[in-house]
């Protein structure tokens, strides 16, 4: 696994927190100092929480389970939409959706709404039998759902993790977590609660370098886990052959033991 270096998260502004004012105390473990006003992040202390969430990542998609991307603030939506498209993950960057989570079911009969209505207006019978009208209210319903669901249509379950930029922004999406028992990972900037969330990574939460540093690097930790789970399906699948052509190859000599032995032809017999 690639590791970030010190000078890295230097150089992406990672260390720089909210004014002193405006912290929350229980970050007070992850601040390494203050400087004209402003919070500085103990760097130390984000390499060795970001190392544990690349591990915790890791071993989550090696299992065959998915990580959900969360980031509606304006400066990381783009960055953790590209990096979820990339790695096949969920990802939520215009709006939470009250429910996401703890009503998933409603969430899929959205998803089929959606899918239903791409596949009326690509039906080119079923599209030039509707008027002009209706033609466009269902494109406008459909950009609104592509807006909103497309980066869960292909999620057919809950997510085993969430991804979260922004713990206070995004307190909706950590409260349904923590309903349903999700962990959450998530960057964590000075005016942020570390405690509500299971990994927190001190860092700064509102730099586009920040953020894009911080995604990329657990973006890498998944890639490799898809990797490893891809190479821990090829073995066991050599395995369960060679498993198969040992079984063939002992069935011959297992059934030559087994066969009855003819009795010996007696003496007066022969004569």
């Amino acid at each position: 696994m690639a590791q970030l270096q010190y000078k890295d998260l230097l150089d992406a502004g990672v260390h720089f927190g909210h004014l002193t004012r405006k912290w929350d105390p229980k970050m007070a473990p992850y601040i390494f100092m203050e400087k004209n006003g402003i919070h500085i992040i103990d760097l130390n202390k984000t390499l060795a929480c970001l190392e544990e969430a690349q591990q915790v990542v890791k071993g989550i998609v090696r299992s065959g389970r998915k990580i959900m991307f969360v980031a509606t603030k304006k400066q990381a939506q783009e960055i953790v939409a590209e990096e979820a498209k990339r790695l096949k993950m969920p990802f939520v960057t215009e709006r939470w959706l009250g429910g996401m989570l703890t009503n998933f079911a409603t969430i899929k009969k959205s998803l089929k709404k959606l899918q239903n209505v791409e596949r009326m207006l690509k039906d080119e019978a079923t599209a030039s039998n509707l008027a002009k009208r209706e033609r466009l209210m269902l494109d406008r319903e459909r950009i609104k759902l592509e807006r909103l669901l497309g980066g869960v249509a292909d999620l057919s379950r809950l997510p085993a993790a969430l991804f979260v930029v922004d713990v206070k922004r995004e307190h909706l999406a950590v409260a349904e977590a923590h309903r349903l028992g999700i962990p959450v990972i998530a960057m964590c900037d000075t005016n942020s609660n570390p405690e509500a969330v299971e990994y927190p990574i001190p860092a700064n939460d509102d730099a586009y370098k920040s953020v894009a540093l911080v995604t990329l690097a657990l973006g890498k930790a998944i890639e490799e886990g898809i990797m490893e789970r891809k190479m821990d399906k090829d073995n066991a699948a050599i395995q369960e052959e060679e498993d198969a052509k040992r079984a063939v190859d002992t069935a011959p000599a297992a059934a030559v033991e087994e066969a009855p032995v003819a009795p010996a032809a007696s003496e007066e017999t022969e004569a």
